[in-house]
């Protein structure tokens, strides 16, 4: 965002930046900045809290007034939001299934509680629609089971940073549905699927294949956050 900034502002367009870092804001000068020192993910504050970002956006908007660079703080800190995510999956139903195609056939009706709310599924770079998804994870099944990434089994999309897109999204959108309490904060959601989904042990079992069959970089680094 920073750097967008600058661009922007070459261009003639006024920016204000919402900074979760003040190192990086202060190393990289964004002509306007405010410094909010909230979790991650939460660049408003509290989930819900009208008046709070309210209060955020009024403070941002009065530094369109300074010339800048100028770097300005929120008085507030909020610690607490990154609460671990509270997510019931369902039981296994098909036992004789790999333990992820499983779980993800048994979240669609989830997810479609989400799509009827939502009106929009962000799925759709490798796979038309949900269906498909539990067929993705098959293929990484097969991977983290011994199958070569390349030689044994073909890709949708040749792309599995896309494979994981669409089924990352597919999990967190039925995780709307099936969380407990208020929207997760930050990572949590991140977590969640990692750690706790089948889907996301999968993924980072398959991850661990491909890179011992000496994959590419490209094609195992990116099947997570680079910090997991």
């Amino acid at each position: 965002m920073c750097v967008l900034a600058h661009v922007f502002e070459a261009a003639g367009i006024a920016t204000i930046v919402l900074a979760s870092s003040r190192s990086v804001a202060e190393r990289m000068t964004p002509p306007r900045t405010l410094f909010c020192e909230f979790p991650l993910g939460r660049p408003l504050g509290h989930p819900g809290d009208a008046g709070f970002q309210h209060d955020v956006l009024r403070r941002a908007f009065a530094l369109l007034d300074a010339d800048g660079p100028v770097l300005d703080e929120h008085p507030d800190v909020i610690e607490g939001l990154e609460e671990g995510l509270s997510c019931q999956l369902p039981p296994r139903f098909d036992a004789d299934l790999p333990p992820a195609v499983d779980e993800a056939k048994g979240i669609r009706k989830a997810w479609e509680r989400t799509l009827d709310k939502r009106g929009h599924t962000d799925i759709g770079r490798v796979v038309s629609g949900p269906d498909e998804v539990p067929e993705l994870l098959a293929v990484l099944d097969r991977i983290a089971n011994g199958a070569h990434w390349k030689d044994d089994v073909e890709l949708p999309g040749g792309n599995t940073i896309a494979i994981v897109h669409d089924i990352r999204t597919y999990y967190e959108e039925a995780a709307l549905e099936l969380a407990d309490g208020p929207p997760p904060a930050g990572r949590a959601m991140e977590a969640w699927f990692y750690e706790q989904t089948e889907a996301g042990k999968t993924v980072m079992a398959a991850r661990a294949a491909a890179k011992d069959q000496e994959a590419p970089f490209p094609v195992w680094f990116y099947m997570s956050p680079a910090h997991r």
